[in-house]
């Protein structure tokens, strides 16, 4: 069976060195020093793996000795100090260390400026912790520069235009699947072709979907690993499951995956720790599975929580006995024609109880029906969906709902997403009911988020099993950005609906926050203040 796995990296093959230039980069490394090395003498202390790895890209050679490899894809998880050994290292080596050109580019180049300044910020470490070096290499606030040679290690960022008109020596690319255009990428390779010798380094870890640069480069990579294409200058380093179903709890998995695993890069009691907390957390797996096990995920999204532990919150309650307690509503007004949720829930001190209630039109129901497989017309027959009568939602029944759950129980809060709140929200305030506006924007939506899952995940959130409810968690994946805050919640199809979950987490998240912005509400100001001040 065909496999992408590089067993020489892990075997004692013998990998070509017939002029020392693969021994030469190893002792490279032997003579720097890394300041947050566990060596008494600081001495970088090159894994394996990296090792072997190293006399690969620079040992083999034609035999007018140009070196045989132009092109190295490296997909590693993350841990295995890939931005140390190969922008940090690898970019000196190139710099200052024996693989110079006079006068050459060596470029460290990421999706942003701070992926960027890793990298460089790791090769000027080791210049500092390096006697022989600090004395000699001049560090220049961006770039630092060889004092004879006149090379030069520069960073650059995908975030910016700034890599026309440069002929780089070496380029090292970090992380390729966040690259967010193909600006820097198509300047850099253009650039290449006018330097002889050069060599373009890409380090990565897994990605998500089946679009962009970054999934193009892993499938050549792929293709060439798998020796579908001949392409001797081309180098692939794939480390990643033999299967998209492979169990990623298996600790032999991770040893397999993670080549630096054996030697603590990375930490297997982190893992582990890392990977107890994400069996409960679908969004954590994916980010676990991605990112420390290589998968390459299809959705560029994550489902938000195992359906399992949501229902646990499937116990009953009785309204009756909400009527003592503190609630907030969340309303997710949508768009005319798609559900619409109202969801008042009631906190008691760690609990949430939840109460939905759904509206959508009732000229569309056999469509929903049809597009989303659910069954409205079930629903609307049962009582846990309102159809309203026309081709659109009625926002009078909605603000009759609104009001009347006013009346009854003591709302403090109704928070609307002020996308299509107009027609409802000021009727609302003119019953005298406090309203307050949460966009779906992420600055709102992350503690949003995180309240909500807090709940759930602790099963403090009793929803008594709503079917309605469940259907649109079910539906629900979660959108994380670039530092894993997770900041929106996504349709997992497009023509699903997530209305009740949105509206759910707008009113947990309010109900959250009862404790310190909700306390005043609870007791008699001007008596407090009276006894405070001794006047009572």
């Amino acid at each position: 069976m065909k496999t992408t796995r590089p067993d020489w990296v892990f075997d004692d093959s013998e990998i070509p060195d017939p002029l020392g230039h693969g021994e030469r980069a190893v002792r490279f490394f032997d003579e720097i020093r890394h300041p947050l090395s566990g060596d008494s003498e600081r001495r970088f202390g090159l894994p394996r793996f990296w090792e072997r790895i190293i006399r690969r890209i620079y040992g083999p050679r034609h035999p007018d000795g140009r070196r045989i490899v132009r092109t190295v894809f490296i997909m590693i998880p993350r841990g295995a100090r890939k931005t140390t050994t190969i922008g940090g290292g690898l970019g000196l080596l190139h710099a200052i260390g024996h693989e110079k050109v006079p006068s050459g580019q060596v470029l460290l180049g990421a999706g942003s400026e701070d992926q960027a300044e890793l990298a460089f910020d790791e090769a000027v470490s080791m210049v500092r912790a390096t006697p022989f070096l600090c004395d000699k290499v001049k560090i220049r606030g961006t770039y630092l520069e060889h004092p004879t040679a006149h090379s030069k290690l520069a960073m650059l960022s995908a975030e910016g235009d700034t890599a026309h008109g440069k002929t780089p020596a070496a380029v090292f690319l970090d992380e390729l699947h966040v690259f967010k255009n193909r600006k820097l990428w198509r300047a850099l390779k253009t650039g290449m072709l006018k330097s002889k010798g050069s060599l373009l380094c890409i380090t990565t870890t897994a990605g998500r979907g089946q679009t962009g640069l970054a999934w193009e480069e892993y499938q050549f990579a792929r293709r060439v690993a798998l020796r579908e294409v001949d392409m001797p200058h081309y180098l692939p380093v794939i480390f990643e499951p033999s299967s998209p179903d492979a169990d990623w709890l298996d600790e032999e998995l991770w040893h397999q995956v993670n080549p630096g695993l054996v030697e603590g890069f990375p930490v297997l009691e982190e893992m582990r720790a890392a990977a107890m907390e994400a069996k409960e957390k679908p969004t954590e797996a994916d980010e676990f599975k991605q990112y420390n096990l290589n998968f390459w995920l299809d959705s560029a999204t994550s489902p938000f929580v195992e359906m399992a532990v949501y229902d646990v919150g499937a116990k009953p309650f009785d309204l009756a006995d909400m009527e003592g307690l503190p609630c907030w509503i969340g309303v997710d007004l949508s768009s005319t024609t798609d559900l619409t949720a109202v969801v008042a829930v009631w906190r008691d001190g760690e609990r949430y109880f939840v109460q939905p209630y759904f509206f959508c039109p009732a000229d569309n129901l056999e469509q929903r029906e049809t597009v989303s497989q659910a069954p409205y017309r079930r629903w609307v027959e049962e009582g846990l969906v309102t159809a309203t009568p026309g081709t659109v939602v009625d926002y009078d029944a909605v603000t009759a709902r609104i009001i009347e759950l006013a009346a009854r129980f003591d709302v403090r809060e109704v928070a609307f997403d002020p996308k299509f709140a107009r027609q409802v929200q000021p009727r609302v305030m003119e019953a005298g009911i406090a309203v307050v506006d949460h966009p779906q924007q992420s600055r709102f939506m992350i503690p949003a988020i995180a309240a909500l899952e807090r709940a759930i995940l602790s099963r403090n959130m009793i929803h008594g099993g709503h079917e309605v409810l469940r259907f649109n968690f079910e539906n629900v994946n979660v959108r994380t950005d670039l530092e894993g805050h997770k900041v929106a919640l996504m349709k997992s199809k497009r023509y699903l609906s997530i209305d009740g979950a949105q509206a759910t987490a707008m009113a947990v998240s309010r109900a959250s926050e009862y404790e310190t912005t909700g306390w005043l509400d609870t007791v008699d100001v001007d008596a407090f203040f009276d006894d405070l001040n001794g006047t009572a």
